[in-house]
């Protein structure tokens, strides 16, 4: 998939909508080969999606090993809004709570006091973290009004097709 057919479809006002979530679901391969998928949280800064992680976590030797993901972004309405991205992982070890974290979490219901409160607790808890930095190589955009999953376009074009006949 071109570059520019990419950031068309992350421009596209769905699209925007869903990057502006709280969870995405990233899903890899684990070192021992079988797959993982996992909620967590994320930011989307115009041209990657960014995750944040303890320096310890279990997913990080996997994503060293293969980087490659497959997020899903989506919605619990009915037709549902679906956000498909693969991409290629970068991980970046930063020295304290990296910006994107406190981000990505502030969109959570909390008091001020709630806020503060969690903040303190987050910094006294990590002396670091991983930064997740992933560019996106594929995007699909299904919204089940003008697009559809890829199976499902091929049912319609050969009922068209059955149609005609």
């Amino acid at each position: 998939m071109q570059q520019n057919e990419i950031t068309a479809i992350l421009n596209l006002p769905i699209s925007q909508e869903l990057l502006s979530r709280d969870l995405l679901r990233m899903a890899y391969v684990a070192k021992d080969g079988t797959p993982r998928n996992i909620p967590i949280a994320f930011t989307w800064n115009g041209s990657e999606i960014v995750v944040c992680t303890t320096k310890n976590a279990p997913k990080l030797p996997a994503l060293r090993h293969s980087p490659e993901v497959a997020l899903t972004i989506d919605t619990e309405v009915h037709p549902p809004k679906i956000l498909l991205i693969r991409g290629r992982a970068a991980l970046d070890v930063v020295d304290g709570i990296p910006e994107e974290y406190l981000q990505m979490n502030g969109s959570y219901e909390m008091t001020p006091e709630q806020r503060v409160e969690w903040e303190a607790e987050v910094r006294s808890l990590y002396d670091g973290m991983v930064r997740i930095v992933i560019t996106p190589t594929w995007v699909k955009l299904i919204d089940f009004e003008t697009t559809l999953p890829s199976a499902v376009e091929e049912l319609v074009r050969q009922r068209a097709e059955r149609q005609r006949a």
